[in-house]
């Protein structure tokens, strides 16, 4: 059932439920799908697709979709070009940290969030105090996400998930996504025309996908149903319950930017908060640091970059998208809004990047080695870092866990 009490009306010291709501590729094989989705009128193309919409038919009745709502949401639908072109071009995996990071935290996106962060004190105060989950993140998620509501996407939801389930972007992602945006639809959360969203299929103020809303949306507002698209108590309340409901610890901080000493030894990746502090690891602010928990060392640059100690509720940010830029743009955003100083390490900046080509040279020839299992894609997540990190050791670098010409070319030079 979705949670009937309203966080709105009570006051921050008061106790809410934690309630669901009910129970619920590689680009390259995209462009090989559906080479050229301007084509979509053709004959060919438009039957490969109609035969991908009968094919689902199926699953959805199963899942308890009529054929009427079934009918209703594919009559006249065609797949979209712009978003197979968009889900190539993610800018948490393609552009610098630095570029990244300025525009997450840029100074209107600050200014904007301490105007809601003082606008919705009461309501911030009781979603942190019925979840866990401090109010910093929950904005820095809403910030990111649709700079605080004011951008909530206005893609049809069914035709985004069709397009991107069609050309297999990202297996049978999008295609397990669009079953569950159908049931949704049957259900009545949300009718086809105000079912909007971005090019990928997330909706609502802080983008939930469809699956995600059917497992943690949550009523904030007292009104009976979780409305994630108009509703900031839902849509706020919603966000710490999924956060909270994926492991959040609370009280712990997500990590913070740090200093290293001179000589550090870059085999220290993860210890305690205590023996951190004797490796002579000091936190840029000089606040004290927790003494239980263990923490992970970040150089999201490596080595000539900032350092970061990061907890596992990083990982839980990132369980909402699995880029580091992203999981740090929102945590430095939320520390932004509440007074947090900028990044005080220089970026490498006058550094040549690897191109995409190259990322995924790195990753083939890891994989080659046994040290990665993913797909060849150029997006360097926490899985390619752990790789280059034990490539790094292997070969006797300073291990750092960040793919750069150094590394390619000793990978290279491995027969």
């Amino acid at each position: 059932m979705v949670q009937r009490n309203s966080i709105w009306r009570r006051t921050a010291g008061a106790a809410l439920l934690a309630a669901g709501l009910m129970a619920a590729s590689h680009p390259a094989v995209a462009q090989a799908r559906y080479a050229n989705l301007q084509a979509a009128q053709e004959p060919s193309a438009d039957a490969d697709f109609q035969s991908f919409v009968a094919s689902l038919w199926p699953e959805a009745r199963a899942g308890g979709v009529s054929a009427a709502t079934f009918n209703a949401a594919f009559a006249d639908l065609t797949p979209d070009p712009k978003i197979v072109a968009l889900s190539q071009k993610q800018s948490e995996f393609a552009r610098p940290i630095w570029d990244y990071l300025a525009g997450a935290a840029a100074p209107t996106r600050i200014v904007k969030g301490q105007e809601v962060a003082a606008e919705l004190a009461q309501l911030l105060d009781a979603v942190e105090h019925a979840y866990g989950v401090p109010k910093g993140v929950v904005l820095g998620i809403w910030g990111m996400e649709t700079n605080f509501g004011r951008f909530t996407g206005t893609i049809p939801v069914v035709r985004a998930l069709a397009t991107l389930a069609f050309i297999r972007h990202r297996g049978d992602f999008f295609r397990n996504e669009l079953l569950v945006a159908l049931q949704m639809l049957e259900g009545r959360h949300v009718a086809d025309a105000a079912m909007l969203g971005s090019w990928a299929g997330a909706m609502g103020q802080t983008q939930f996908m469809p699956s995600s809303y059917v497992k943690y949306a949550v009523d904030g507002d007292g009104d009976g149903r979780a409305d994630i698209w108009k509703s900031m108590p839902d849509a706020l309340a919603s966000t710490a319950n999924y956060l909270r409901r994926h492991g959040w610890r609370p009280g712990l901080p997500w990590g913070f930017e740090v200093t290293l000493p001179k000589g550090f030894d870059f085999r220290n990746h993860r210890h305690g908060f205590a023996s951190w502090h004797r490796l002579g690891v000091r936190p840029i602010d000089r606040r004290a640091t927790p003494w239980s928990g263990q923490a992970t060392l970040l150089l999201p640059a490596g080595r000539r970059g900032p350092a970061f100690l990061v907890t596992e509720n990083y990982a839980v940010i990132k369980a909402y998208n699995s880029s580091d830029a992203y999981a740090i743009g929102v945590a430095h955003l939320g520390d932004r809004i509440y007074g947090g100083r900028p990044v005080a390490g220089d970026w490498p900046k006058d550094e040549r990047l690897l191109d995409q080509v190259q990322r995924e040279e790195v990753q083939r020839r890891l994989g080659r080695l046994g040290f990665y299992a993913g797909d060849a894609d150029g997006r360097f997540g926490s899985q390619t870092r752990e790789a280059v990190r034990r490539f790094q050791l292997r070969r006797g670098l300073a291990a750092d866990g960040y793919a750069d010409w150094a590394v390619l070319r000793e990978l290279r030079a491995v027969r």
